[in-house]
């Protein structure tokens, strides 16, 4: 019975991490932001040539 309860105290600690984890998000925060916008302003350059 104990082990069913360590199980459920090793499910729910907090996960490891390291110094990377805030650089990592950072970074795919601003991939994410700069791909968003890429696709927007290629939506707009095809807009505006299909519009003349």
């Amino acid at each position: 019975m104990e082990t069913v309860f360590d199980d459920i105290s090793s499910a729910l600690r907090k996960p490891h991490s390291d110094a990377w984890d805030n650089i990592r998000a950072i970074a795919m925060d601003i991939a994410g932001k700069f791909f968003t916008g890429v696709a927007i302003g290629t939506g707009f350059a095809i807009v505006h040539a299909f519009a003349g």
